[in-house]
């Protein structure tokens, strides 16, 4: 019985400058993830763990932890990570950074979206369960990465869903959050100069031009609230309330 991948890689060239991702299917059926590497193939589920394993019975490792967790919060414990633990979980966050990239390389941003928020919630958690300042920092050093990612995905999921004012909102609040993320992170940091943030601006400035778009809804409130014109924001609210349902993504609006 064969088990080389040779027809697996058979036409599909490795280019280093690029992610190299593609849906196929399986024989019994179910979508699957490829991701071309230097030495062959990574294949990916699309679901849960990425490498398709339930962690002690789990949907993901940071599901399992979070059963630790409350568990130990109901014995009156603090929990706290272990070397094991933290090696999964660094397992898990590699896991969901390949299958990210390659979602955004297929355009597959609703799914970028989703796996962006696995990881920042258990970044969250690793954050409040840390054994140690430097395992925090560590791995706090990768979140405004995250949330770029996150934010790039949300905005071209609303753009490509023909709803331009919902991208601009989504770069706002992402550029928000990455942009507090660098200050408290570091306090060197100069948000005005990163690569990232600059990026979102110029984002946002193709997208205003391309659809001749001013203020958004969402700015107009903002605007509205900061010169105490409440009745303007009141109906404001009402706009973006009817505006929002339904949503193709969520862009975690404050």
């Amino acid at each position: 019985m064969r088990q080389d991948i040779d027809g697996a890689l058979r036409g599909w060239h490795y280019k280093s400058e690029t992610v190299q991702a593609r849906l196929v299917r399986a024989k019994d059926g179910r979508e699957l993830l490829q991701m071309r590497i230097e030495l062959g193939v990574m294949q990916l589920e699309v679901a849960d763990r990425p490498d398709g394993s339930k962690p002690h019975g789990q949907a993901t490792y940071f599901a399992y932890l979070k059963t630790k967790a409350k568990a130990a919060e109901l014995a009156g414990r603090n929990f706290r990570l272990n070397d094991q633990h933290s090696v999964e979980a660094d397992r898990e966050f590699m896991q969901y950074y390949h299958r990210r990239v390659c979602w955004l390389s297929l355009g597959e941003y609703a799914r970028a979206v989703e796996d962006a928020d696995h990881t920042l919630a258990f970044m969250d958690f690793v954050r409040d369960h840390s054994p140690s300042e430097e395992f925090t920092r560590s791995h706090e050093q990768y979140r405004g990465f995250v949330l770029f990612h996150r934010t790039q995905a949300a905005a071209a999921a609303f753009a490509t869903a023909d709803d331009p004012e919902s991208a601009i909102d989504s770069i706002r609040v992402g550029f928000g959050k990455i942009e507090n993320f660098l200050t408290n992170f570091d306090s060197d940091a100069e948000p005005e100069s990163d690569p990232m943030l600059m990026q979102l601006r110029r984002l946002e400035a193709e997208i205003r031009e391309r659809h001749n778009l001013g203020e958004t809804l969402q700015e107009k409130l903002d605007r509205a609230i900061a010169s105490e014109d409440y009745e303007a924001a009141a109906q404001l609210r009402d706009s973006i309330r009817q505006k929002s349902e339904p949503r193709t993504v969520e862009s975690e609006e404050a």
